[in-house]
This record gives structure tokens, C-alpha cells and sequence, in this order.
């Protein structure tokens, strides 16, 4: 029975004589959801009685692991028993970016209680993002929860040198007294490089040292090697029953994470890859469709009006003469508003991203930050003729800086960012945002 995949912290003590029968005739949690309790009981010989309790529990675990359900299992805010919304304790129940305008982006900061997830591509500043926030989370309020922190690496090590770093030159740590400042010490790091090693850290080690060591935030980097490098070696002819083998595991590794940060109060914040989108050519579908609108606008000898010859603007990946409008329940369609990418007019389509491990994964979140990283074009130095004369060479350029914004895609507790978010810069005191000018 996959009731531990589903919910991985249900007690299954009071029903340990219904399992082994429900787990012989093959019920799943959905079965017991869905089906009549009677039906249930014929098929896996069991009493309707204990089955009826069974299916309470489980819809009240279910719910709680949803956010709503039980009053004294939500210190940290979601949902009262009765449905009426609560915010998260925003009272010094944060844990800054050590930046005011990322923060105001961020509603006041990284709330505990809730699965964080930090996307963007190499170099857009994920790493510096998540050792400043394992630092602040030492801090008292409002800039942290006066608590460790963990963090669980399945590539690189823990960079400890730029940790030392951010602690004696960022603005606000380096202005700290000596017994205030947050200490490397605090930080308890482990480093797991596949996915059984990484269930069982988890699973089982991480709440222990979570109770023991006062943690208050945990941060998993990244959260998509693993699954990447066990599920992408796998020949073609296993790719659908990987992918769904896959969508299991990140269904249960959510459910993990999200019951961890809500019954020990703490924040997880998980980093992400992305990878490069690629917009789908128009079916044959949608180019009949679109040419038989295009004929109920011709006259009875099939010469089009006046209003149809006028070219409209053309897609690059679109036949000539054909204007494709987007279907609004592909997904490639309505992912511009949850990856954090191609939601802005702006966006060339050789620029967008999607972050790794799909929209089962995505469904797992609270809020996603999308750092977005493009490059800032110059022309190359001018060049001197035979003639003597000095001309700019048009043809070529070269990357002359990059800019980044941290943008809120989606969050529980607060609003998504406007446009492309706030811009900031990565320097030796750490992140912080772009003054601008007025």
C-alpha cells in the first residue's frame, strides 16, 4: 500500500492489522478516498467499521498536510480548524536576505513553516543567496530566527571560505559584536550524492538533528542532481516508466518536506536548475484550424478580403502566412506564469528557462524565486581604416557585464513580483539590490 508514500509521518500504529490485508488485494489511498467503505471491505476481507476509521485518519492527515485541519498543529499559520485564513508570525518569524528591497520582494523575508524553492542558472547568484540566508537565520529579529541551520549538499561542498567572507564584510554582520556575529560552527553540513543516501538523511537523520541542535533552517543544494543523475541514464525504451517512477519520488520527497517545515516550524529552502525551453512547432491541427478561419473570410471564388491579405506579424517557428494562437491549456502556454520565465513582453524566446523536475515538483511548493540572469551587450572598441579614420565595427559585440532580478514567481504569503523583480549584484560583501537612480 502506498499510504507511507503519500503521507510519510501517518501513524500507522492503531491500523497495523488492516495493512497487511489492504496491501495484498492492492488498495491504494486513492482506493480508499473514492471507493465505498463496504466495497473496500469485500475485496481485501476486512471490517467496514476499522475501515471507516482508517479513512477518517487519513483524510484528516491529508488535510493537514495540505495546511488546514487541526488548530494545534499550525503554530506557524496556513489555516485554522474552522477555515479561516492566518498569516504566518511576522513578528521576527523571518529569515532575512540581509537586503530591504529583496525582502520587501519576499514579504518580509523567508517565513518558517513553509517549502522555499531558489531557481536560476549557473552564476545567477543562487549559492550566495542561500549562505547569506544561513547566516541570518542565527540572527535575533527581524533579521533571523536566532537558530542553526543545515545544510545538505548532493554536488559541492559547503563553501565555508566565502561564508567566513560574507561574516567580516557584509554591512550588517561586519557591525555586530563579536559574540552576536553568526558562527560557521552553527551551520551542520552533509553531503549526500545519490537518492537512497539522500531518503535516509531525510527521513530519519535530519528531524533528529533538527530537535537536537535548535535548527531553524534547513537548505537542500540542489535539489535535482540526484534525480538527474539516477533517472537520466536510463535507455530510451524506459523513459515513460522512469518519468512516472520519478513523479512518485518527488510527490513523497515534497510530502516530506513540507510535513518537516510545518511540525518543527522551520524554513527549507531547496536550490534548482534550469534548463533551456523550447517553443513547440504549431500542430497539423492548429494550422487546419487556422486555415479554415482563414477561408470563412474569402469570398465565394476563394480571393480573400482586403483585412485577411494584410501580412500579420510572423513567429519564427511558424509556416508562412499562418498565425498560430497559442492553446490555453498546453503547457507551454500556461508555464511563462509558474516557472518565471516568459511572462514579460520583453522575453525573447531564446532567453527562456524552466526550472528542473517539471510540474509535479512545482506542485509541491510554496513559492518559487526565479533568479534571473541576462547579459548586457556592448560594442567592441572602433577600429582605424587605411584611411585613417576610426569606424565602429557594427557586426560584432561582446558581453560587457550581466544583470540579475530576484523575482517572486509564487508565494503563500505574499504577491509575485512585478515585471522582471528587483535587480541586484553579487559582491564581496554579498548580495544586495541596484540603487536607481532618479
Amino acid at each position: 500500500m502506498d499510504l507511507l508514500h503519500v503521507l510519510p509521518y501517518f501513524d500507522t500504529r492503531p491500523f497495523t492489522h488492516l495493512l497487511p490485508s489492504l496491501d495484498k488485494a492492492l488498495i491504494t489511498v486513492n482506493d480508499l478516498l473514492t471507493l465505498e467503505a463496504a466495497d473496500v471491505g469485500k475485496r481485501a476481507t476486512l471490517p467496514v467499521g476499522d475501515l471507516r476509521k482508517l479513512v477518517d485518519a487519513v483524510a484528516l492527515g491529508l488535510h493537514r498536510d495540505l495546511g488546514f485541519g487541526g488548530e494545534e498543529t499550525h503554530s506557524t499559520g496556513f489555516l485554522s480548524a474552522l477555515g479561516n485564513a492566518r498569516a504566518p508570525d511576522v513578528g521576527g518569524g523571518r529569515i532575512s536576505t540581509l537586503d530591504e528591497k529583496l525582502d520587501q520582494a519576499l514579504g518580509g523575508g523567508v517565513p518558517p513553516g513553509y517549502l522555499v524553492e531558489v531557481t536560476g542558472e549557473s552564476g545567477g547568484g543562487k549559492t550566495q543567496l542561500l549562505l547569506t540566508l544561513l547566516l541570518a537565520s542565527q540572527l535575533p529579529p527581524p533579521h533571523g530566527v536566532s537558530k542553526s541551520a543545515v545544510y545538505i549538499s548532493t554536488e559541492a561542498a559547503l563553501a565555508t571560505n566565502r561564508l567566513a567572507q560574507l561574516v567580516s564584510t557584509h554591512p550588517i554582520l561586519a557591525e555586530l559584536a563579536p559574540n552576536e556575529k553568526p558562527s560557521l560552527s552553527r551551520i551542520l553540513s552533509i553531503q549526500t550524492l545519490d537518492l537512497e543516501s539522500q531518503e535516509h538523511i531525510i527521513r530519519y537523520q535530519l528531524p533528529v538533528a533538527i530537535k537536537k541542535h535548535n535548527v531553524g533552517l534547513v537548505v537542500l543544494d540542489s535539489v535535482a542532481a540526484n534525480y538527474r543523475a539516477e533517472f537520466e541514464k536510463t535507455g530510451p525504451r524506459d523513459g515513460a516508466a522512469s518519468m512516472a517512477k520519478r513523479g512518485a519520488q518527488l510527490v513523497h520527497l515534497g510530502a516530506l518536506l513540507r510535513d518537516l517545515a510545518r511540525t518543527e516550524g522551520i524554513a527549507i529552502v531547496v536550490a534548482n536548475q534550469v534548463a533551456d525551453r523550447f517553443t513547440r512547432l504549431p500542430s497539423s491541427n492548429a494550422i487546419s484550424r487556422t486555415t479554415s478561419a482563414n477561408s470563412q473570410n474569402s469570398d465565394p471564388h476563394g480571393t480573400p478580403h482586403a483585412a485577411v491579405t494584410s501580412q500579420p506579424q510572423q513567429l519564427p517557428s511558424q509556416p508562412d502566412g499562418l498565425v498560430i494562437s497559442p492553446d490555453p491549456l498546453a503547457l507551454d502556454h500556461q508555464q511563462r506564469w509558474f516557472t518565471g520565465w516568459g511572462d514579460n513582453k520583453s522575453d525573447s524566446e531564446q532567453s527562456l528557462k524552466t526550472p528542473s523536475l517539471g510540474l509535479v515538483w512545482t506542485n509541491q511548493l510554496a513559492c518559487r524565486i526565479a533568479l534571473i540572469k541576462q547579459p548586457v551587450y556592448a560594442k567592441r572598441p572602433s577600429v582605424v581604416t587605411v584611411a585613417g579614420e576610426n569606424e565602429w565595427n557594427d557586426q560584432e559585440t561582446h558581453i560587457s557585464r550581466w544583470q540579475r532580478w530576484f523575482k517572486v514567481v509564487f508565494a503563500s504569503w505574499t504577491a509575485p513580483s512585478e515585471g522582471k523583480g528587483v535587480e541586484f549584484e553579487v559582491l564581496k560583501t554579498g548580495i544586495r539590490h541596484v540603487h536607481k537612480d532618479i
